[in-house]
């Protein structure tokens, strides 16, 4: 097979014959230096095994500073704001996407692609994720956050997740349990293991106060049929899709391991991995931690579905992506990088050593596939990914904390949901009006 190296060299000099042309477009930018800031991710660990390929090939030298996430964020907080940033190009985490480019903080990608000299031919967009691309990537569409033809492309995504169901087989099998298709399914299965397996919780999730029971919540909220707001910015997360979904999380954490009322993403993940559930729905992120020897006690035991059908399919939208800020020093080179990276070929070499590819083609490979044979459900699951599971607008922050926090009250202290949802959404319409989201209504 031809490397891009190859085909673009190909390219170039066949145009020399009737005109000057660069015999290699990395050539002006050899010896470049690129600094770039990326989270502490298995995805952005894989990233680190390929880069020194990138720099083989091109010329380019990458720097990365590589931080614990909320250590980034606030690095790319005071960095974006410099009249010359230390960073060529970062990793965001999406729900940033409406804060960064709100406060003009990002290139838009468009005079890139237009740019001959820097596009590659053979990128195939087309072939990236188009729901990761509209989460990710697009702002100033539909809503200001989907695509839609005032849309713009301000990032690619680099790191994206979706979610997925993970179960024990053998304690599915044991007790005749089929694999949960559907909502009402899941939930009979999650409070019937702990009866059949004492000791076991049925269903490993997030519920910590703040971000993490939000996120819970509406992992629940897209599939049950709901969303947090109508197309005229009014708050309907308290209908009765909203309360159906705040209800599956309760009986998901009651019938859950112990402590479930606590768990991040990471203490879920561990109580799975440690056999103390037999489920456990979020990220693809986290199944290679489920197959590795070292840590987990369910190596070989573990099943992977899509996220069970509620009223829909609508598994959630997440992880990372990748842009260039307005202030960076080497945009032009750090465009190359990101080209490299996210192209069918890196996007390829990224995935093969362990990172979530962009590219529906990766995720169909026969030699991915058979590495890691939970990769065919992944990519079946990307088919049903939500990009409007959750509103990625700049007002976002403060009305998913608010959910965070009543989400939590109702999963420790009794509070009733419906009453629940009703608060938020009176809040939540607060925060919209100030914000000036009814100003045309």
């Amino acid at each position: 097979m031809l490397s891009l190296k190859t085909i673009l060299t190909g390219t170039a000099v066949s145009v020399s014959l009737v005109g000057t042309a660069f015999a290699n477009p990395y050539e002006p930018y050899a010896g470049t230096t690129l600094v770039i800031n990326v989270p502490a991710h298995p995805h952005y660990n894989a990233m680190m095994k390929v880069l020194p390929a990138f720099t083989e090939e091109t010329g380019i030298e990458v720097e990365v500073d590589q931080l614990q996430y909320l250590k980034m964020r606030e690095r790319q907080t005071l960095e974006l704001t410099k009249d010359e940033g230390d960073y060529d190009l970062i990793s965001y985490v999406v729900f940033s996407k409406a804060d960064y480019v709100f406060a003009d903080q990002l290139e838009n990608l468009a005079r890139f692609f237009m740019n001959p000299k820097l596009a590659d031919p053979n990128y195939e967009a087309e072939d990236l994720i188009d729901g990761y691309v509209a989460n990710i990537g697009v702002a100033g569409g539909k809503k200001g956050y989907l695509p839609g033809p005032t849309g713009s492309l301000f990032g690619i995504p680099f790191g994206s997740e979706t979610s997925v169901l993970a179960y024990r087989k053998d304690i599915f099998e044991k007790h005749g349990i089929a694999t949960p298709e559907t909502y009402d399914q899941l939930l009979d299965a999650a409070c019937k293991i702990p009866e059949l397996e004492p000791g076991m919780g049925g269903m490993a999730s997030r519920a910590a106060s703040g971000h993490q029971a939000s996120h819970a919540f509406l992992l629940h909220l897209a599939p049950l049929g709901g969303r947090v707001f109508d197309d005229a910015w009014e708050p309907i997360i308290n209908n009765e899709a909203g309360v159906a979904a705040a209800n599956a999380l309760k009986t998901i954490v009651d019938c859950g391991p112990e402590g479930s009322q606590t768990f991040g993403p990471a203490e879920a993940a561990a109580a799975f991995q440690q056999g103390q559930a037999a489920m456990f729905m979020d990220s693809i992120a986290f199944a290679a931690g489920f197959e590795d020897p070292s840590k987990s006690k369910v190596v070989g035991n573990v099943g992977y579905a899509l996220h069970p059908e509620g009223v829909r399919r609508g598994s959630q939208t997440g992880g990372f992506g990748i842009a260039i800020p307005k202030n960076a020093q080497n945009k032009e080179a750090a465009f190359l990088l990101m080209q490299w990276l996210t192209s069918k070929k890196g996007d390829l070499m990224v995935a093969m050593a362990g990172g979530n590819p962009s590219r529906f083609s990766t995720y169909e490979n026969a030699e991915l596939n058979a590495k890691y044979p939970y990769s065919a459900t992944f990519g079946e699951a990307l088919k049903y990914a939500d990009p409007d599971w959750r509103p990625i607008i700049p007002t976002w922050g403060k009305i998913n904390a608010d959910i965070g926090t009543t989400m939590s009250q109702v999963l420790t202290e009794g509070l009733d949901p419906q009453e629940a949802l009703d608060g938020v959404a009176e809040r939540a319409r607060a925060i919209m009006d100030e914000a000036g989201y009814y100003t045309w209504q």
